[in-house]
């Protein structure tokens, strides 16, 4: 017989009844859990006064989120369009949206602003980001409540960034289906005030880290829109299809047996693939294939394994296909290197300038692996591509990660519960290598730019991070 307490430790804690009603008399057990008491109590004990996050005296003057209504999405080419990112999406460095809504005064309060701070308030709740430039562009869901700040928005981040933070956030979920938090939950979150001088530091340092975000995807922009014109590729959307009954009212194809190719399901012959490869036959110099050994070294789908997982510090950082592209990937996991070297070593291990591509569940997000995800580990859900060098890394990366890539990608998609792809299909990915070599040789630069911002970008919000545990959270 197994004695459940061998199996799970039971965590309790006493509560005053003063701490209930300053808790908006909460009842449930997770608002007073032992983790959060304690980060509460570290901040309200600290060196320096704490004031309530959200309150007449705190630093957020208004907190909100946007109201729900129904939502009519359009093509990306209506004239009026805007993407609309969803509470996950907010997190990734450079956004794609897939849906777009019209940009009209019914979706007003589902703009944000510069320097507000976004956090997550159902599903997964308490993950963080900062308005920039380039959110700034996008609609975001309900999901994410609006702080307003009154000063120092980079403060806030940070803090909400930090696990002492994120956790008594958290303690403020309620919800027995969904999950989730309100706005006025935040008038019992408390934030340490420290002097000016500290405040602004860490504001700063994450106001330039945003910054740099914003540049690197300028960089990447504008060397996604040098390869488009090289190639002369009209948008994705206006391609000419090759169909059977333009007129019918679903897209209908002709294939020829000896195109088959061993594939009988249509989304692997789809047209717009064709377009896409005729248009690089026409326009680049060469059309080879990922797999050619002048475009990659060795392209890696990892095998499955049972994991064995480790605290923080005490193994390899571990993230999902979900995570690649943020810049420092929330709820990482952490990886045994006693249980899993060879496998790390060997399959798992990410090194600068690969570009990773996800294979199972959602496929064909890419990501440029930047210096700060050095020897970090991936699951087998994500192909690695081992640049064949530094001169075609970031020019390999730019073409997978553009509309036409994407497209190129996914038509290889197979399995009829969860979607898929593998490394051969990878290798066989069409690749352009261009005419004007000079141009080529810039937008592999531009792209290796944009990485090396990343970096930077990453070095400066681990140290707002670092001042805010140390001298602000934990400071003696």
């Amino acid at each position: 017989m197994v004695n459940f307490h061998d199996r799970c430790e039971i965590k309790w804690c006493s509560v005053n009844l003063s701490d209930v009603f300053s808790r908006g008399k909460r009842l449930e057990a997770s608002v007073f859990d032992v983790e959060a008491k304690k980060a509460h109590d570290t901040i309200v004990k600290g060196k320096y006064e704490a004031v309530n996050l959200y309150s007449d005296n705190g630093f957020v003057a208004n907190a909100h989120y946007g109201s729900r209504l129904k939502r009519n999405y359009v093509s990306k080419l209506n004239d009026k369009a805007i993407g609309f990112l969803g509470s996950s999406e907010m997190l990734d460095v450079r956004p794609s949206p897939v849906k777009f809504m019209v940009n009209d005064n019914k979706v007003d309060d589902l703009h944000v602003k510069l320097g507000n701070v976004l956090l997550s308030r159902s599903g997964t709740i308490g993950n963080v980001t900062f308005v920039g430039e380039t959110l700034s562009k996008y609609l975001i869901s309900e999901h994410a409540i609006r702080l307003e700040c009154r000063e120092f928005p980079g403060y806030v981040y940070a803090y909400l960034k930090t696990k002492t933070g994120k956790t008594i956030v958290c303690s403020n979920i309620y919800g027995a289906v969904i999950e989730q938090i309100e706005p006025e939950h935040l008038s019992t979150v408390p934030i340490p005030n420290p002097p000016n001088g500290i405040k602004s530091k860490i504001n700063d340092l994450i106001a330039k880290s945003f910054a740099l975000r914003d540049e690197s995807n300028k960089l990447i922009d504008n060397a996604t829109k040098l390869l488009i014109d090289e190639l002369k590729l009209p948008p994705i959307e206006k391609l000419e299809l090759d169909l059977y009954d333009p007129k019918a009212s679903v897209e209908t194809y002709s294939i020829k047996l000896s195109n088959l190719k061993g594939r009988i399901d249509g989304s692997y012959h789809v047209p717009v693939v064709q377009a896409i490869i005729a248009c690089l036959k026409a326009n680049a110099a060469e059309v080879t294939n990922v797999g050619d050994e002048t475009i990659s070294k060795d392209i890696i789908l990892p095998g499955r394994f049972k994991r064995v997982y480790v605290d923080e510090g005490f193994g390899r950082v571990f993230i999902g296909g979900k995570q690649i592209g943020e810049l420092d990937p929330t709820n990482k996991k952490y990886l045994s290197i006693k249980k899993h070297g060879d496998r790390i070593s060997k399959q798992l291990e990410l090194h600068e300038n690969m570009t990773l591509i996800t294979c199972s569940g959602t496929i064909g997000k890419v990501a440029l692996v930047g210096k700060h995800w050095e020897k970090w580990t991936a699951n087998q859900h994500i192909i690695r591509v081992v640049p064949a060098s530094i001169d075609i890394a970031g020019y390999l990366n730019i073409f997978l990660a553009s509309d036409y890539g994407h497209a190129l990608i996914t038509h290889y998609t197979y399995g009829s519960v969860v979607d898929e792809i593998d490394d051969n299909h990878v290798r066989d990915i069409p690749f352009p290598l261009l005419k004007n070599k000079a141009t080529q040789n810039k937008i592999n630069e531009m792209a290796l730019e944009a990485n090396k911002k990343r970096y930077e970008a990453y070095l400066a919000e681990q140290e707002a991070l670092r001042i805010m545990n140390e001298e602000v959270i934990f400071a003696k």
